[in-house]
C-alpha cells in the first residue's frame, strides 16, 4: 500500500511539475513557410476592436512572400509593377526571435534595425501580427492606433 501512494505521489509530482517544452518549437514549426499578405488593419488604440482602415494589397504587394525557417532565419521576396507587369524588385534577409510565452516576435534583417510584433493569430494557414513599432493616432483622438497585419498561406 506505502509503494501504492508513493508511485501515486511521485506520478502526480511529475505531471503537475511538467511544462510542455515542445510548444514553442511547435509554434515554430507552424510559422515556418511562406506566408502573403491578405490585409492591414488600422485599429482604435483607445478599444482595440473599432477598426479605423483596412488596406488590401495592391496587386504587385500579394505577390510579396515573407518566408520564415525555424532555424529563426527569415526573407522577404518582394515585387513592384514595371510597365504592365509585376517584377520582383529585391529580397532582405534576416533572422528573427520567437517567444511562445509572450508571443513577442523580433525581425532583424541584414542592415537594418530590429521591429518587434506580436503573434495574436498562428494556425497552420492564417497569421496575424500586431505591429509593435510606428505607432501613431490615425484619427486624431489623442491615442496611439494599432497596426494589425494578416497574412496566408
Amino acid at each position: 500500500m506505502k509503494k501504492q501512494l508513493l508511485l501515486f505521489a511521485f506520478s502526480a509530482l511529475a505531471l503537475t511539475s511538467c511544462k510542455d517544452d515542445n510548444i514553442e518549437a511547435y509554434e515554430l514549426e507552424m510559422m515556418s513557410g511562406d506566408w502573403k499578405i491578405s490585409k492591414i488593419e488600422i485599429i482604435s488604440g483607445k478599444d482595440n476592436k473599432t477598426v479605423l482602415k483596412t488596406e488590401l494589397p495592391s496587386e504587385c504587394e500579394a505577390k510579396n512572400i515573407l518566408h520564415f525557417r525555424t532555424d529563426y532565419y527569415t526573407s522577404l521576396t518582394y515585387y513592384s509593377k514595371v510597365g504592365l507587369e509585376c517584377q520582383m524588385a529585391g529580397k532582405t534577409e534576416g533572422t528573427y526571435t520567437y517567444t511562445e510565452e509572450s508571443k513577442l516576435m523580433s525581425i532583424k534583417n541584414t542592415n537594418d534595425t530590429e521591429r518587434w510584433y506580436r503573434v495574436e493569430v498562428l494556425t497552420s494557414k492564417d497569421m496575424k501580427l500586431a505591429q509593435l513599432f510606428g505607432a501613431y493616432d490615425y484619427n486624431d483622438d489623442d491615442t496611439d492606433d494599432l497596426i494589425y497585419i494578416s497574412y496566408k498561406r
